[in-house]
């Protein structure tokens, strides 16, 4: 539950900390449905019916003066859902292209700190007859692996929509807290640290057992991690300067495709979905002069450390795992045969772990100390790029009796970060979006057509193809 001068996570500041002009740390994606688009007076309707399901959406960050104490969410006394829900068209013939420039200037605008983390667009004439609505949202404010977020509440499983509970009590905001009373309770939280490495060592000591096994894999972690930031990743076009701006494009597959592919040839749909993007690269590489011999790229792969049971707290509880990309490997068979066994010695490792220690260490650091250590989160000596996949709904979901027909997702770019893949799931479709920087990714689109190239030729070495013919 959300409450009024709530402490940031070490996770959540840091995705705040690493911000600067060209990097921007919000997340969101592009949701296509079905024509005609509802009026903004209605879609505002529905969306002020359900606000009160996700409570941080009405809070915003609030800094202690001086850095004394990691940032707090506060209740904003001038929320107003206008400045928060924009309305706009394409102009005709609203092609794919268009739309993509659209987003690719909203996700190239960083989110104003003063108000709420988060924008709403709703874009009428896709194509004449679908309309769009963009989610751009801090990912300081929500889970990029859980997906919890405002989108999640907008949806109905039925057409005909579903009642939604009204809340218990009218919003009122508490009021806005003073300087002083903004250190005050940062310090205090920060206080509070001793005690609870206390429970901890109480519990460690009623376990014994355990807790031994529980620090020998710790140790283990920590070891793999300082390992993965000692040996830096390779220099490539990848990695360098970012400005502001973005490009944007996405690919889309059949699921079907995806799976297929894993039944025939083995391993996961992670494991296919990184084949894919490790035999784009391979190309992209080449087509940049890039020798690409003995080359492994290292992708940063989310991965969630939500505990069972803890679903509904609010938080990103997120580690960065480091997987090799094998971009040296001439043959698509070859390629998810290598990624297939690093995956799995990824999962066997205490990576996940490791960061998670690291992390909650955070949580003690001075505020100074704290803002250094988060840049290891997204150091350029740790990996090449960003590359994220979340299962989503196999079923079709509603917006005011509208059927969303698509979902593109869209990731951040980090610190000298040129491009981010991000791929979701859809009822039956899959989507890899590419979002890069304006400047360091003029071929982006080029990429997005090697993606297509890669899916094709593991379709043919999983002989999919000839399986179609036949039937």
């Amino acid at each position: 539950m959300a409450t009024h001068m709530d402490r940031l996570s070490s996770v959540d500041a840091s995705f705040l900390a690493q911000e600067r002009e060209g990097s921007h740390m919000h997340i969101g994606g592009l949701l296509i449905f079905e024509g005609p688009a509802p009026s903004r007076e209605d879609f505002v309707a529905h969306l002020e019916a359900r606000l009160h399901l996700v409570p941080r959406y009405r809070q915003k960050v609030s800094f202690p003066r001086l850095e004394m104490g990691r940032p707090l969410w506060v209740d904003d006394p001038t929320f107003n859902m206008g400045y928060h829900v924009r309305h706009t068209a394409l102009p005709a013939p609203g092609s794919v292209e268009q739309l993509r420039l659209l987003a690719s200037r909203i996700f190239s605008q960083r989110l104003d700190r003063s108000k709420p983390l988060w924008e709403l667009w709703l874009v009428e004439g896709y194509e004449r007859d679908k309309f769009v609505i963009i989610n751009k949202t801090h990912h300081s404010l929500v889970d990029g692996v859980s997906g919890s977020d405002l989108t999640t509440v907008l949806f109905d499983l039925q057409r005909e929509g579903t009642e939604v509970p009204a809340p218990e009590h009218a919003w009122s905001p508490s009021p806005e807290p003073s300087d002083a009373g903004v250190v005050v309770k940062g310090m205090g939280d920060l206080a509070t640290t001793p005690f609870g490495l206390a429970r901890s060592a109480l519990g460690a000591a009623a376990s014994p057992g355990r807790t031994l096994e529980r620090a020998r894999e710790v140790a283990s972690g920590l070891g793999e991690v300082a390992w993965g930031r000692i040996s830096p990743a390779p220099q490539t076009p990848l990695n360098g300067p970012i400005g502001p701006h973005r490009r944007m494009t996405w690919a889309r597959v059949p699921v079907a495709d995806l799976r297929g592919i894993k039944k025939e040839l083995g391993g996961t749909v992670n494991d296919v979905f990184l084949a894919v993007i490790a035999g784009a690269l391979h190309h992209w590489l080449r087509s940049r002069g890039v020798r690409t011999e003995g080359l492994e790229i290292r992708s940063a792969v989310p991965v969630s450390v939500r505990a069972r049971g803890d679903e509904a707290s609010l938080g990103n509880q997120i580690a960065i795992m480091i997987g090799r990309l094998p971009t040296f490997a001439d043959d698509p068979l070859e390629r998810l045969r290598l990624v297939r066994e690093s995956m799995k010695d990824l999962k066997a490792s205490k990576q996940a772990l490791g960061a998670e220690v690291i992390a909650s260490l955070e949580d003690f650091a001075p505020p100074t100390i704290f803002a250094q250590a988060s840049r290891l989160h997204f150091s350029t000596r740790m990996y090449n790029l960003l590359t994220t996949n979340v299962p989503g709904p196999q079923f079709p979901l509603y917006l005011l009796g509208r059927e969303m027909l698509e979902l593109v997702p869209i990731a951040f770019l980090a610190p000298e970060q040129r491009l981010a893949v991000a791929s979701m799931s859809y009822n039956g479709s899959v989507t890899i979006s590419l979002i890069g920087d304006y400047d360091g990714m003029a071929d982006l689109e080029a990429f997005a057509d090697l993606v297509i190239d890669e899916v094709a030729a593991l379709r043919g070495a999983a002989g999919l193809d000839r399986m179609a013919a036949t039937k």
